[in-house]
């Protein structure tokens, strides 16, 4: 499951067009939550919003499992090849 993982993240990077916002908030907060786990982190103050959206799309993965959130990396990417490779 991790080589697949790694590939997945590898094909993210090599899409031609680029995905919706949402979509690109979906991979980065699997990505933290396989990576790092739940988000500890104090959400960011001020006018930063693009990282105030990070933040909040990767605290809505709380409580997933590694095993989950990768599958799910796994998936989107599957998906989004289709739609923008």
């Amino acid at each position: 499951m991790e080589q697949e993982f790694e590939k997945a993240v590898k094909k993210s990077r090599e899409l031609t067009r680029r995905p919706s916002n949402e979509e690109l908030l979906r991979l980065y907060a699997l990505f933290k939550q396989t990576t790092e786990g739940d988000n500890a982190e104090e959400r960011p103050g001020g006018f930063d919003f693009k990282a105030i959206a990070k933040h909040d799309a990767w605290l809505e993965m709380k409580g997933k499992t590694k095993q989950e959130a990768m599958e799910e990396y796994i998936s989107l990417v599957r998906g989004l090849q289709e739609k923008y490779a």
